[in-house]
């Protein structure tokens, strides 16, 4: 058993996605993360890419740069990151050197495909091998909510 079996992953997802849908009201693309240490959230992100106009402000990068910064490698190691839609590769690359414990996803890679019209070329399970567990989906409706919402093709 692991040490995050008992977190409770339906709200730090349910969190997740409700930056999801705060980052897509705001213009962004709908995408939202929170990082969880026993079972308290420490950090949490939405996408800025658009409005801050920095490719790099996928949630999930985003929070591995503040962990990498803000907490040790032991502390990352006792971190879950929550997240509305599984990693790209970018964000799980970035994932990976933050090391932490696990990542939780609603809404999974192969899913994303169907939105935006390309799935991503690697899984972050792929990427994270041997460094960070990967489970998910988790509230996959609930997330997929938020992407049929959003309008995929409408606004690129």
């Amino acid at each position: 058993m692991s040490q995050f079996d008992d977190f409770d992953h339906e709200s730090h997802v349910r969190r997740a996605i409700d930056l999801a849908r705060e980052a897509a009201n705001r213009g962004d693309r709908p995408f939202g993360s929170v990082l969880v240490r026993d079972d308290a959230v420490v950090m949490e992100a939405s996408n800025r890419v658009v409005t801050e106009d920095d490719v790099r402000r996928h949630p999930e990068l985003h929070l591995a740069y503040r962990a990498c910064r803000e907490m040790s490698a032991a502390a990352r190691a006792e971190t879950v990151m929550y997240t509305s839609t599984e990693p790209c590769p970018m964000c799980a690359g970035g994932m990976r050197s933050a090391g932490f414990g696990r990542v939780v996803y609603s809404v999974g890679g192969d899913e994303i495909g169907e939105f935006v019209g390309d799935a991503p070329p690697v899984r972050s399970a792929e990427v994270l091998d041997g460094v960070t567990e990967v489970a998910g989906p988790v509230l996959n409706e609930e997330g997929r909510a938020v992407h049929e919402a959003y309008g995929w093709g409408d606004s690129d």
